[in-house]
């Protein structure tokens, strides 16, 4: 069985959600220097800093998630994250 990739192309104009624009999001504290800082803001990250009550949180999580040390590499906590992603469709 073929597996298609659905792709739907959305902007944040079409979002219902206010995001905050990438600036705003490019000079929060810590993220000049977060492991993740690739030069872009990820639309991920608009999404969740537009909920000032849950981004803390999601942080926090994620934070012990990938960067706490345990059982698995950091590179395998990626890989995990990766396939739990591509298993949802979504395009990580």
């Amino acid at each position: 069985m073929e597996r298609k990739a659905r792709m739907k192309t959305n902007t944040s104009e079409e979002a219902w959600v206010e995001l905050p624009d990438q600036s705003t999001i490019a000079e929060a504290p810590g993220r000049r220097n977060h492991p993740y800082n690739f030069g872009y803001v990820a639309g991920m990250s608009r999404l969740i800093m537009a909920h000032s009550r849950i981004a803390p949180a999601f942080g926090a999580l994620y934070a012990s998630i990938m960067f706490v040390p345990g059982a698995l590499s950091r590179a395998e906590r990626e890989m995990v994250a990766a396939v739990a992603a591509a298993a949802q469709d979504c395009h990580y």
